[in-house]
């Protein structure tokens, strides 16, 4: 019951981090060390799972995908983004810099910790490391897409989502924001708009399944080299979910439609150590970091419980 509970709550943790543009919940499944888990039983939603339903055999199909752990999992994934989707959307608009202050101080401290897990530095890891850091910065400087509320488009999104949610370092809102469907896809979620919302669930699900059979298989044969590349994915995210930067926009004329305000990309500045919005944002980025120490000693103690 214990270990539901802690699992419930990092199903909550990750939720909350995917609705951020910047932050991964993979991120928050490597530290509290669920990673390996969750990728594997996501891999075990296969076809020998879903003959098992099929022969009404529930209790073997529910062993083997670790029905449990799963459940307690994405139930708090669920709550978390249906119910903090709202907050965030407002937190976002009036409170950009604190939001993102408290998480860049989560994430520079999780670096130490997912780093952590790599037993052998060679030459190849540490190549690893960069690239990965080298891919996230580069996806940061793309130049973000037009809206697209098309069935196809949407579907692709999806897997583009979930597959950068589940690999640590790469947001899935991030991800959505070049794509130019983050705003669509969220006030969707605020109003259950079932036009967007099941493409956008049946590419989740394709992409879910696919590529954790991708990220097992790497991480059995090559697991210190993925782990580098993570490492760098979550380094090259600073770039991303650093506070002091300026949202460069475009109004883009729509037939039929009022003009959109479409991100075009960024500026990134210095902090004004003359504000006092300074000071606190960088209160929130320790309140971030301790934030994940917590989270890794409610981790440790729960592995050895």
């Amino acid at each position: 019951m214990k270990s539901d509970i802690a699992t419930f709550l990092n199903g909550l943790a990750m939720g909350a981090a995917n609705v951020i543009p910047g932050v991964s919940g993979g991120t928050i499944a490597l530290i509290t060390g669920i990673y390996e888990r969750l990728i594997n039983a996501i891999k075990r939603c296969d076809l020998q799972a879903a003959k098992w339903v099929i022969n009404g055999k529930f209790k073997e199909a529910w062993t083997y995908v670790d029905g449990q752990f799963l459940f307690a999992l994405l139930l708090g994934v669920a709550i978390s983004i249906v119910s903090l989707a709202r907050a965030f959307e407002y937190l976002l608009e009036y409170h950009e810099r604190l939001t993102m202050a408290f998480f860049f101080g989560l994430i520079l401290l999780s670096i130490v910790y997912v780093a952590q897990r790599i037993t052998e530095w060679k030459v190849s890891v540490w190549a690893a490391l960069i690239i990965g850091a080298a891919a996230a910065i580069g996806i940061a400087f793309l130049a973000p897409a037009s809206e697209n509320s098309d069935f196809l488009y949407v579907f692709i999104c999806g897997i583009a989502a979930i597959s950068s949610m589940i690999l640590p370092g790469l947001s899935g809102s991030f991800v959505l924001i070049i794509m130019g469907n983050y705003a669509l896809i969220l006030s969707s979620i605020n109003t259950f708009n079932l036009s967007v919302l099941i493409p956008l669930g049946l590419g989740c699900a394709f992409g879910l399944i696919v590529f954790s059979h991708i990220l097992a298989w790497v991480f059995k044969h090559y697991a210190n080299h993925t782990l580098a590349v993570m490492t760098g994915f979550v380094i090259g995210s600073l770039v991303v979910i650093w506070p002091w930067k300026q949202t460069l926009t475009e109004s883009v004329l729509r037939e039929g439609k009022p003009p959109k305000e479409v991100v075009t990309g960024y500026s990134w500045q210095m902090p004004d150590f003359t504000s006092t919005e300074t000071f606190a944002a960088i209160g929130l980025m320790v309140l971030g970091a301790v934030s994940i120490v917590l989270m890794e000693l409610t981790a440790s103690r729960s592995t050895k419980s």
